[in-house]
């Protein structure tokens, strides 16, 4: 999945997709509004300070768990992350040897499987163009006799290239125009701003305004869609301008580097990182830098999971107090690669994790039965995975997102039971589901806070951003709480615990969306677990068959 992580442009027909970055730096309610208590706010936060002080009340005492990020790497130096960095044992740091002889040298925080001795990866291909890349001499190629061949003796091969040759082509094209239009946009900002004549963004300056040409009439469109901002109605020129010039930097980052992304050509594996890329088998390669050209997306997840306030900053994660963040990057700018992806998750159970997060995803998987099989060694180790449903706004029943933990789209059932799905809720009651939220009520367990989410970035700094790729590490800050107080719990316990206490609505057919059909409530889980599955005596957990979920119900109402 790309990493994501636009500005939110208020601009009729230049709009463009989730995670978005939120400028509401003064607000100290919505920085943490995600942990907040539906019971008593009717927000429906996870309940984090509560579930603390539960199992605090049980006499239950805490041990440090290890979730290990998957993302694009994390600032391990980030004053709100240091405090809650993993740090491996058995390493010395710096000393240019293996020592605990896992076969990666130096491997203090975690480790980079899309680096090397020439550097680190940032622009990626788009899964679809390496498949398209690959297949297209196979299937279409100058021997007609041998492409019907080909085709006939590898049919799910070439159904994957059909498919991706389709959506290859229609997104490269919108990539394309995309970045047109966001050119010309950047471009006309000094002849919007000039259309205030000084005067600040409000709705009675705009009206008595008439377009003389086509870039005035634009440039008037984007004023009254930003107008409707609460944020920047009554701001200055100045303060427009600058806006508008962040917004536009932010979208001809993301949309420039798709020239690479959807380029068949291009392809920064081999000089890179050195591996044999198709030698699945493959494990030792990669470096320790753990932060790459762009960590922004892993160190805001690593932050929702466990953040530390510090200095003004009241930031904190899900799991702050008892968690530990292991950083194993996997995810360029453009698609993760299902050999790092299996190696990050093998790497991070071998290294004590017990929960991971996954916040990626894409629409065709080449090597998914190595990942599949990655899944698998998680499962028979006790580790819990926990994955973004995607930002499509698309039903993952007829848009399957891999990695998936469901073979195929029919199964009545996921073939391993240590992976939650987690869907993205907003803090808006009537609109529950973030509109960019993926969902199923088979294929997605619950939902838990993804919009506007105040966590760590690079830089040493702090931002709003949502997606999908904030929903999970809540979810993940909450297994890490659980798993704390009650060590033992099982994966499947885990995920039964927090679908089962939902806070449950109705509000535009939410709870339909999600196995769960509410948002998860971390106190709640914590009751549930402790009632269910742990034996009071120790830190162990029953012995009990994991029940399937119970109907959806439908009582709470606005």
């Amino acid at each position: 999945m790309k990493k994501v992580l636009l500005a939110a442009v208020f601009l009729a027909g230049f709009t463009y997709s989730p995670a978005q970055a939120v400028d509401k730096s003064e607000d100290k309610d919505l920085m943490t509004w995600y942990h907040k208590d539906f019971a008593t706010t009717k927000v429906y936060g996870v309940n984090t300070e509560n579930a603390y002080k539960f199992l605090e009340s049980k006499g239950l005492k805490p041990k440090t768990v290890v979730v290990g990020v998957l993302d694009s790497g994390v600032q391990v130096d980030h004053p709100g992350l240091v405090k809650n960095m993993w740090s491996n044992p058995n390493e010395v740091p710096g000393n240019g040897k293996d020592d605990d002889g896992n076969g990666y040298i130096d491997d203090v925080h975690g480790w980079n499987f899309i680096g090397g001795k020439n550097g680190d990866i940032d622009i990626d291909n788009m899964e679809v163009t390496r498949v398209v890349a690959k297949y297209k001499p196979i299937f279409e190629g100058d021997n007609s006799t041998q492409n019907k061949a080909n085709q006939a003796k590898m049919p799910e091969e070439f159904a994957m290239y059909m498919k991706s040759k389709e959506l290859f082509t229609k997104k490269s094209i919108d990539a394309r125009q995309s970045f047109q239009r966001y050119s010309m946009l950047n471009d006309a900002i000094p002849a919007i701003v000039k259309l205030l004549n000084g005067k600040t963004l409000t709705k009675e300056n705009l009206a008595n305004l008439k377009p003389t040409d086509q870039t005035s009439a634009m440039g008037l469109t984007v004023l009254n869609n930003l107008v409707l901002s609460p944020e920047l109605a009554g701001k200055t020129p100045a303060e427009v301008e600058a806006f508008l010039q962040k917004e536009m930097k932010e979208a001809l980052d993301h949309f420039g580097p798709m020239a690479k992304q959807y380029d068949l050509n291009y392809d920064p594996r081999a000089e890179i990182v050195g591996d044999n890329y198709d030698d699945y088998s493959e494990k030792n390669y990669g470096n320790n830098h753990y932060e790459g050209p762009d960590a922004t997306h892993g160190t805001h997840v690593a932050g929702i999971i466990a953040g530390s306030p510090q200095g003004k900053e009241i930031q904190y994660g899900v799991a702050s107090k008892v968690a530990k963040i292991m950083t194993v990057r996997t995810v360029p700018n453009g698609d993760e690669r299902d050999k790092d992806v299996a190696n990050a998750i093998r790497y991070a159970v071998d290294n004590g994790a017990r929960v991971l997060n996954m916040s990626f995803g894409k629409p065709v998987s080449p090597g998914k039965n190595v990942v599949w099989d990655a899944f698998k060694y998680a499962e028979d180790k006790g580790v819990l995975l926990v994955k973004a449903a995607g930002n499509e706004n698309e039903d993952v029943a007829e848009h399957l997102a891999y990695p998936t933990n469901f073979k195929n789209i029919t199964d009545a059932a996921p073939f391993v039971n240590n992976v939650m799905v987690v869907g993205a809720s907003t803090n808006k009651n009537d609109a529950l589901r973030a509109d960019f939220s993926n969902y199923n009520k088979k294929m997605v367990n619950v939902f838990a806070p993804g919009e506007e989410i105040y966590s760590t970035v690079t830089k040493s700094g702090y931002e709003y951003l949502q997606g999908t790729s904030m929903a999970s590490p809540v979810a993940a800050g909450a297994a890490a709480v659980l798993l704390a107080y009650m060590p033992n719990l099982k994966p499947a316990q885990i995920i039964e615990s927090l679908v089962k206490t939902s806070n449950l609505s109705t509000a535009n057919e939410f709870g339909e969306k999600s196995q769960a059909g509410g948002v998860i409530d971390v106190k709640k889980a914590a009751e549930y677990a402790y009632a269910n599955f742990y034996d009071g005596k120790s830190n162990s957990s029953k012995t009990k068959t994991v029940k399937k979920a119970r109907p959806t119900k439908k009582s709470v109402k606005r």
